[in-house]
């Protein structure tokens, strides 16, 4: 049997992490966003045993290194699956780029098996199971705008966005997350005041939105790559309404309330940076 799963890009509108679990985990309090860049996850599963992971991007990891592969793993041994699960992954997300590639690939993989094995699995159970992967592949399973809190596991759908379109820029850096989180040092950090993201977010109100946008780790790792803060500057330069990293970095996003303003600053940015996207929110 066959299935192909769309895995959408994410995109941090508002990110903050009020402190660390005793077990080392970092509790999040974040909105989040889907965008139209996709990878695609296509399914096969047939007679045999086994899980084969392929890329068209030939440096990523194509076994258990992979989320995607872990993903086929631990639903095989968690239902007492025997088949045989080949994942062919088009990759178009920027790699290592705070975006939530690996872990939307996952979480279409888990989407896929759900449907294809009949596991009767719901949005939430899979967000659940999807959290020992990693802290992205709970929204990953939804994949729209949400609040998302506690460990990454706590799931809150919002509306949809108003009107907007985000210019994307990936420079050529990458960026460890587990590096960046190990170096938070929470007396230092200065807040982000997501609550009033989301009132600005479910009322629609685009310009309280572009003000109530942050990262906190966005210091963190700007510090240690000085092309995220030169990427902001020329996004001030052009006129997004507001731009912003996504994630741990590197990449970073200006935020536009129409097309004609986001393809000046994309003409007038991609000579700087070979990775350049204009996408709307899904």
């Amino acid at each position: 049997m066959r299935t192909v799963e769309k895995a959408c890009a994410k995109l941090n509108l508002g990110l903050d992490t009020p402190y660390r679990h005793k077990d080392g985990k970092i509790e999040w309090n974040m909105i989040m966003t889907s965008i139209e860049l996709s990878d695609y996850v296509e399914i096969v599963t047939e007679k045999g045993n086994g899980i084969s992971v392929h890329c068209n991007r030939v440096f990523l990891p194509q076994d258990h290194r992979n989320l995607a592969y872990q993903a086929a793993f631990l639903l095989k041994k968690k239902f007492g699956i025997q088949q045989k699960v080949d994942i062919h992954i088009r990759k178009n997300i920027p790699v290592a780029a705070g975006m939530g590639g690996g872990s939307s690939d996952a979480a279409a993989v888990i989407r896929g098996l759900n449907r294809l094995w009949n596991l009767h699995m719901t949005d939430q159970e899979m967000a659940t199971f999807g959290l020992q992967l990693d802290s992205d592949v709970p929204y990953c399973v939804y994949s729209q705008t949400a609040m998302v809190t506690g460990k990454g596991d706590n799931i809150e759908l919002m509306p949809k966005l108003p009107k907007m379109y985000f210019v994307i820029v990936k420079p050529k850096v990458s960026v460890s997350t587990p590096e960046i989180l190990n170096k938070i040092d929470y007396d230092k950090l200065e807040h982000v005041n997501v609550n009033e993201l989301a009132e600005a977010v479910e009322t629609q109100d685009y310009d309280q939105i572009v003000s109530h946008m942050g990262n906190v780790l966005e210091p963190l790792s700007s510090k240690h790559h000085s092309e995220i803060k030169k990427i902001k500057e020329k996004f001030e330069k052009y006129g997004a309404d507001s731009a912003q990293m996504s994630g741990t970095g590197p990449t970073v996003f200006g935020i536009c309330r129409t097309e004609s303003q986001a393809k000046h600053i994309f003409n007038s940015i991609r000579g700087f940076c070979s990775e350049v996207y204009i996408v709307r929110p899904v």
